[in-house]
């Protein structure tokens, strides 16, 4: 028999427009003759609605209508079923097997939609809600790296209430970490908001920037060298990392532009181009990482090697990451030897074992 797969996308996040575009690779790569599919989607206002179109709509966000019929998920139910509320006023229960969030940032990434499977008794794909939630929030993962013993550049925290004695931070900025500095909103995924400093009134600038996408911001020295990532996937216990692949950015950092838009000349190159010493430390630390959150499904690992330093460190861990057409995380899997469906029904039966 046929498992039923709901497939969620859009949402209130900044990255809306890469939710459409994942799932629409994702429900294109669906084997349907294993699974059959359910697609909710989440408008801006963070509605949900049973859609049952053309994907393409998806894709070119033509995706709603107001003919489309609302749903929602009842917590407590203990049964993974959507209330479909029909034209009538009447209410249809719709049964599925496994959630599949192709959503991306806050209130897909951050723990909360996976809160609510928890309490509602619904498998889904992806990390649980602890290493989603520590995973998205950046100022969290430098902690729990650091206990792991995981390479990382050092950092500042600042949060909104200490904006009144922010000459106090940007002097403890230029003691510890000196310029050039990175700044990043701490909970903002895809490069949003992310800026580089290289004298105090560029340092000013990014953090009123980042300030706009997030209450906590988060100062890291420079990094050099190879900007690597490496793809994970398993269960816990058994987790695996693919080959590591390189990003050579086009602009100065690697942009949200450079990350999505298929006119971006930021080079891909799997694999990367590194040692096999390092590439291997590379996939050791990623699996470490993943590990240390607690994670299950899928993540990918960003790290930065530079081997005349012979120094590697840990970037990010993100772990809902883009699954378009140029996505790194398939790619990695890809070139592993999963090809993009069974990376798919792996992760749907992954999920079906918690």
């Amino acid at each position: 028999m046929k498992k039923r797969v709901c497939v969620i996308f859009g949402g209130e996040s900044s990255e809306y427009e890469i939710s459409l575009k994942s799932a629409y690779s994702v429900l294109n790569n669906l084997n349907q003759n294993l699974f059959e599919i359910i697609t909710v989607g989440i408008r801006r206002d963070g509605k949900w609605y049973l859609f049952d179109g053309d994907w393409n709509n998806i894709v070119s966000d033509k995706w709603y209508s107001d003919e489309l019929c609302e749903v929602s998920i009842l917590h407590g139910s203990k049964e993974p079923y959507l209330i479909k509320l029909c034209c009538d006023g009447t209410y249809e229960k719709i049964y599925f097997d496994v959630a599949f969030p192709v959503l991306h940032g806050k209130n897909g990434e951050d723990g909360t939609i996976q809160g609510l499977f928890e309490l509602s008794s619904i498998k889904y794909v992806g990390v649980g809600v602890i290493a989603s939630s520590v995973g998205m929030d950046k100022t969290f993962t430098k902690i729990i790296f650091k206990n792991a013993g995981i390479p990382q550049a050092d950092w500042v925290v600042i949060s909104s209430h200490e904006k009144g004695s922010l000459d106090s931070k940007i002097n403890e900025i230029e003691n510890k970490l000196k310029y050039p500095v990175f700044i990043k909103p701490a909970n903002a995924g895809s490069s949003i908001g992310i800026g580089k400093a290289k004298s105090r009134d560029e340092l000013i600038s990014a953090i009123e920037e980042a300030f706009r996408h997030d209450r906590k911001i988060l100062v890291e020295e420079l990094l050099t060298g190879h900007e690597v990532e490496c793809a994970v996937l398993g269960n816990r216990g058994n987790v695996r990392a693919s080959c590591v692949g390189e990003i050579v950015a086009s602009q100065e950092f690697y942009t949200y532009d450079a990350k999505y838009s298929s006119d971006s000349t930021s080079e891909l190159h799997i694999p990367a181009k590194i040692s096999d010493i390092y590439s291997e430390k590379v996939r050791e630390y990623a699996v470490k990482a993943f590990e240390a959150l607690d994670g299950k499904g899928l993540s990918r690992v960003d790290f930065f090697v530079d081997e005349e330093k012979e120094k590697m460190w840990i970037n990010e861990i993100n772990t809902l990451p883009g699954f378009t057409n140029i996505s790194m995380y398939p790619k990695l899997i890809e070139a592993s030897g999963t090809a993009y469906d069974k990376l798919l029904e792996e992760l749907i039966y992954i999920a079906l074992e918690d």
